[in-house]
C-alpha cells in the first residue's frame, strides 16, 4: 500500500513537472498563417509603408491595407495587417507570428482566429486575452494598435 502511494505520487509529480515545463506560447499549428478571410495585400503597403488607398481611385471609401509594427514576444515577433474601408476594420491578417514548434502552432491555430474575430467586432485593440496564449495576445494587440494608429482610426 505504501509502495503504491509512493509510485502514484512520483508519477503525478513527474506529470505536473512536464506540464509546467511546456512552453505556453504564442504560435500557430499551421506552417502558414491561419485563414483570416481576406486577401493579403502586396506592394508598398505590405512592407509597412504609409497607408494609402490600394485602389486607383484614392477615394475615402476605397479599401486600404495597413501593416502594424512587429511586436516582439517571448517566443517571437507578431505582425498584424488590417484592411480598412469607410473608417472601419474589415479584415485582419497575421503575416508574421511564432511557428517554430508544434506547441506554438497548436496554440496560435486557436488563438489568432479568435483574436481576429474579437478585434473586428470591437473595432479596436481593446480585446480579451486568449487563455493559454497570453504572449500571442499581447503581441497581437500591440501590433494591431500600431496598425490602427497608422490608419488614423
Amino acid at each position: 500500500m505504501v509502495r503504491r502511494f509512493i509510485v502514484t505520487t512520483a508519477a503525478t509529480a513527474s506529470g505536473v513537472v512536464l506540464l509546467l515545463s511546456l512552453k505556453t506560447a504564442v504560435a500557430d499549428s499551421n506552417p502558414s498563417p491561419p485563414t483570416t478571410g481576406g486577401a493579403v495585400a502586396s506592394g508598398p503597403l505590405a512592407s509597412g509603408a504609409s497607408p494609402r488607398a490600394t485602389s486607383g481611385s484614392g477615394s475615402a471609401s476605397a479599401a486600404r491595407t495597413v501593416t502594424g509594427d512587429a511586436a516582439n514576444t517571448r517566443y517571437g515577433p507578431i505582425q498584424v495587417k488590417i484592411t480598412v474601408k469607410d473608417g472601419k476594420i474589415t479584415d485582419i491578417s497575421v503575416p508574421e507570428y511564432p511557428k517554430e514548434n508544434p506547441v506554438d502552432k497548436m496554440l496560435n491555430s486557436r488563438a489568432l482566429p479568435q483574436l481576429r474575430q474579437e478585434a473586428i467586432a470591437a473595432q479596436s485593440s481593446h480585446i480579451d486575452v486568449v487563455s493559454g496564449a497570453t504572449y500571442t495576445s499581447d503581441g497581437y494587440t500591440q501590433s494591431l494598435q500600431s496598425a490602427i494608429d497608422k490608419a488614423g482610426l
